[in-house]
């Protein structure tokens, strides 16, 4: 009776695992807009690249507040407004740690820009849309910013 219940409890756990670590992750990435049409961008500082600000959405959480949450805890910007979903990118290698889906949103912010977690941030700063950095973005975010330069909604 005991190696039948232990045998069960671990196909529960398997069972677990499997929904955890094979299924991909919800995350955002925003496109912050300021008052003036600059876009503010974060430099990563695990890989030292230009990014979007954004990240995983947490458990009981929704979209929205994901974007709120992180854009403030990137940025020290406030969300004004989500303007438009700009895509939904799942591509299994997108993102190099995970597999994520990432819902990418266009959103007016405002306020002053001030890194607020030093761990994940090296540096903020806006940027007039025809004077983005050239160099390789993090992950698949120069497409995330290619895509909404030219006003798609992507799913990819």
């Amino acid at each position: 009776m005991a190696i039948q219940s232990t045998r069960n409890l671990w196909r529960y756990g398997q069972t677990i695992l499997g929904i955890i670590f094979r299924h991909p992750i919800p995350g955002t990435s925003i496109i912050p807009i300021l008052p003036d049409g600059r876009i503010v961008l974060i430099r990563r500082r695990d890989n030292g690249r230009w990014a979007l600000p954004g990240g995983m959405v947490d458990w009981g959480e929704d979209v929205p507040k994901a974007v709120k949450r992180e854009l403030m805890e990137e940025t020290g910007l406030e969300l004004v407004k989500i303007q438009r979903l700009v895509g939904v990118y799942s591509a299994p290698d997108r993102d190099p740690r995970i597999h994520s889906i990432c819902i990418v949103v266009e959103a007016q912010v405002q306020g002053k820009i001030e890194i607020q977690d030093k761990l994940e941030v090296m540096e903020i700063q806006a940027f007039p849309i025809h004077s983005l950095p050239p160099e390789q973005m993090s992950h698949d975010h120069a497409r995330q910013l290619e895509d909404y330069l030219k006003g798609l909604t992507t799913l990819a």
